[in-house]
């Protein structure tokens, strides 16, 4: 599978931030990271308040999980996280 790159390389995606992220140590952190709001959020927390919170987990455990990278895509770069790896490969 070839994997086209029509977006250009910004500087979050083609940085050692993005390239962490990007990165299987970088997609479990997210995950954790998720499962860790979702979790404080309904435990620690509760209330709607809670539910927020955990609202919010759900944004980094889903991207983490699909190999997605919000942050770069904000920033302008590619959304999918082996975009990311191969402007490291570049």
């Amino acid at each position: 599978m070839t994997i086209q790159h029509s977006e250009k390389p910004n500087w979050f995606a083609a940085g050692p931030v993005g390239q962490f992220m990007a990165s299987g140590i970088g997609r479990a952190v997210r995950i954790a990271g998720g499962v860790g709001l979702i979790a404080g959020g309904l435990l620690a927390i509760g209330g709607t308040a809670g539910y927020v919170v955990a609202a919010i987990g759900l944004v980094p455990l889903l991207a983490g999980t699909f190999d997605r990278c919000v942050f770069s895509k904000l920033s302008g770069g590619p959304f999918s996280g082996a975009a990311i790896r191969a402007l490291r490969r570049r």
